[in-house]
């Protein structure tokens, strides 16, 4: 592959995006994700779909400013006005991030699809990576888990509405308020978003290859109430299974840990929270301001720990 001196981020590892510097003090975030509907209703399926896709952005420490949508719909099968509820959806959420849609493309396809390729700006020198954490850093989760879970019961008929609708209000909360704290806050080192290789898989690519690596308090994460009971019922995605049969070898599970609870951390999410590595003096000073912006799932999971190499501790 050719190499470009500009290109910060890029193929190379396991980024949230790409980045692309243009001048000394500004490089462009470049990010594309599209699915298909994980809830019944089309508008908040659009609205999922942008959420989850403005959050690379977001994790990479930068502004979003415009995005483009990625379109794929059955024509013959399906009524105009649901692709009109999807768009619509989507679009409330781009304007809700202050973001510009400036366009998109759509096919014909047998099943409904629908993201957002985003662009966003950052200064070369704050981009934030996925495998910059110090030793002695805490890690701060955003929102709680659990979305693949419901989206499983929910396609078999089975998610309790309570549940669903916690669900849903996770998915559709944008990472901003959780960015801009991140961002004003020094001391932040690293930072990815939690999707659909899970808490624990992602987590992992954090420290993969490195000299350190992590402890996870499995008790102190954040999930959704009710949520052991679609578990213990055995609504578990099939891209829960082969995240936890990639991940395991480079993960130590203490015996305190219940079943239940390292398969939850190991749940495909759907515009997941951000999980950020910041320094520990700077840890609860962040999390409190968080808080008290609304980000009310936000709390400290864990810390990084050169007494590990390219492992974790789940405990």
């Amino acid at each position: 592959m050719r190499s470009d001196p500009n290109l910060i981020a890029g193929l190379e590892g396991f980024e949230d995006a790409g980045v692309y510097k243009i001048s000394d003090d500004l490089a462009l975030i470049l990010t594309l994700d599209f699915f298909t509907p994980i809830v019944d209703d089309p508008y908040i399926f659009g609205q999922i779909a942008a959420v989850n896709a403005l959050s690379d952005v977001y994790a990479m420490g930068g502004k979003p400013l415009t995005a483009m949508n990625i379109i794929c719909f059955p024509t013959k099968k399906l009524d105009m006005s649901v692709l009109h509820d999807i768009l619509l959806g989507g679009l409330e959420k781009i304007h809700e991030a202050g973001v510009t849609l400036v366009g998109g493309h759509s096919v014909e396809d047998d099943e409904p699809k629908y993201g957002l390729s985003v662009t966003g700006i950052i200064h070369p020198k704050k981009v934030l990576r996925n495998n910059s954490a110090w030793p002695g850093d805490k890690l701060i989760l955003t929102k709680a888990i659990g979305t693949g879970i419901v989206s499983t019961a929910l396609k078999g008929g089975e998610a309790p509405e309570k549940l669903l609708r916690r669900s849903i209000r996770t998915m559709t909360t944008l990472n901003r308020q959780a960015a801009d704290l991140m961002v004003e806050t020094p001391g932040v080192h690293a930072c990815t978003d939690i999707t659909g290789f899970g808490f624990l898989g992602h987590a992992c690519e954090m420290i993969e290859g490195s000299e350190i690596g992590l402890r996870i308090f499995s008790s102190a994460v954040p999930v959704f109430e009710g949520i052991r009971d679609i578990i213990d019922e055995g609504f578990l995605p099939g891209g829960l299974y082969r995240n936890k049969n990639f991940r395991m070898p480079m993960i130590e599970v203490k015996k305190n840990v219940p079943d239940w609870l390292l398969d939850l951390l190991f749940d495909p999410q759907t515009s997941g929270g951000l999980l950020i590595s910041i320094d520990a003096k700077e840890a609860d000073g962040l999390l409190m301001r968080l808080k008290d912006a609304g980000v009310e799932d936000a709390a400290i999971v864990g810390d990084v720990t050169d007494e590990l190499r390219a492992k974790i501790v789940v405990e």
